[in-house]
Order: C-alpha cells, then structure tokens, then sequence
C-alpha cells in the first residue's frame, strides 16, 4: 500500500502542493526533515516524492544537500501570462534610468503584497523585495499604497490583526495607521522610513485604474537620503499614472 493510501483525505497532487508550497522568499532551501514538517507531508511520503520531483527537475539540490525549487518550475513559470508587468517594465525601466534608484512593482496578494518585477542597480542601495516574493503590507511603500485603497471592510480587518514589526519604527497602532492610510489616499502616494528595513526608506504610488489600485510602483532609498525623497515624488506618481493609462487602454481594446 502507498502511502499516500495511509493518509486518507489527502490525494498525491495535494501533498506535491503542499510540498512545492513549503519553499518562500524566507526559506528558499530546505532540507528533508525540514520540507516535511513545513508541509505537514509524512517523512518516507516526502522522501519518495522529493525524489520523483527531482527526476523531473521540479527541485534540486545545492551543495549542501539542502532542497531548492528546481528549473523546471521556473521554465514553467514563465508561461503564465502577466500582461500588468509585460505593460509596467518600460515605466520602471525609465523611471530606474532617471532617478539611479531601485524601482519595483508590487501587487497585493492576500493580506500581503506580491512583488512581480524589480529593476535595481549595484550602485544603490539592497532592498530585501524580490521578485516572486511577498512582504506584510503595512510596513512596506508598496503595501500602504495598495492598503489605502482597499475598501473599508478590508482596511478594517486588516487592521484588527496582530501586525508584524520587522523593526522599532514599524507603525502597528492600528489608529495610527488608519490615519497614515488615509494621508495616502489624501495625497496619492505613501512614504516609510526605516519600517520594513533599517537603513532605508521608500516613496510608493498606486496604480489607479477606476478608482481600485492594482498595482504599486515604490522606489527605495538609503536612509542618509531620506530627505530626497520628496523629490522622486512627482516622477514616481507620473510613472504609476502612466502604467494606469496602459494597462486600462489594453483592457478595454477589443481582442485581436
């Protein structure tokens, strides 16, 4: 008897998920013992299909033995269809090239925000968004642009939840915060200053399209620079309108 026959309630698709679903931003290698706790995979299940996922590239190993995503995944990956960055890159690109500083874009997944491209330069400061990773939303430039336009039933929510403090200046008051989204929704941009990562602050925009963000564009700066922010501003407001205006003129274009 297999053992996916032990476990009943749980087919083999669902723990191949669940396995595949263990690997995040903060945790891009595992190793055995630890991709089985984290999928709640039995160990001699998760070993036998590890192994069936490694045959077909779907992970491999690094050096250490540990378990990463493999390049099958990411071949995979890139077919799925992302018309909003496809539409987006030119704007970072541009808005990279004008200002020196890293740009991303990020979209809200959940209770959290999605970052689905980047465009950075050695010369500037590290950021800790990647693409394909997430981050809470309160804390980050992206995150409280998308939040402040999120109807109130959300915000609401959102807000009664024990907040993430990746630092001491990180803003969990719920009171607090619920004034800081409403300046973003105020003034059409957000600003954070050491909230997410000590040693730099950020400037962020919605991307409106009717009245709903789908998207952010942040830029991120050294702390030592936090008083040039308000001068990337207009520049970072004018890229996300431009995004807004593409991605709502290839929405209402017919179909070729």
């Amino acid at each position: 008897m297999s053992g996916g026959a032990r476990e009943p309630g749980r087919s083999v698709t669902s723990k191949v998920l669940a396995i595949l679903g263990a690997f995040d931003a903060a945790r891009p290698q595992l190793t055995l013992t630890e991709l089985a706790a984290r999928s709640g995979v039995p160990l001699s299940t998760a070993h036998r299909l590890v192994g069936e996922l490694e045959e077909w590239q779907a992970l491999s190993r690094s050096p250490d033995g540990r378990l990463r995503v493999g390049p099958r995944l990411w071949e995979l990956g890139q077919l799925a269809p992302n018309r909003l960055q496809e539409l987006a890159h030119p704007w970072l690109q541009e808005l990279f090239g004008s200002t020196g500083e890293n740009v991303h874009l990020a979209v809200r997944d959940g209770l959290e925000v999605l970052y689905v491209d980047k465009v950075y330069g050695r010369r500037a400061v590290p950021i800790v968004s990647r693409i394909g990773g997430r981050l809470p939303m309160h804390p980050t430039g992206v995150g409280k642009a998308l939040l402040a336009y999120e109807p109130d039933w959300f915000v609401t929510s959102y807000l009664a939840r024990k907040l993430e403090r990746p630092t001491s200046h990180t803003i969990t008051e719920p009171g607090r915060l619920a004034r800081e989204l409403a300046a973003v929704r105020a003034q059409g941009y957000a600003l954070t200053y050491e909230e997410m990562t000590l040693g730099s602050c950020s400037a962020a925009a919605p991307v409106l399209v009717d009245g709903r963000a789908v998207a952010a564009l942040g830029i991120v700066l050294s702390s030592r620079r936090a008083r040039e922010l308000p001068r990337l501003v207009e520049p970072l407001r004018a890229a996300a309108a431009g995004i807004a205006t593409a991605y709502a003129s290839q929405r209402a274009s017919p179909p070729a």
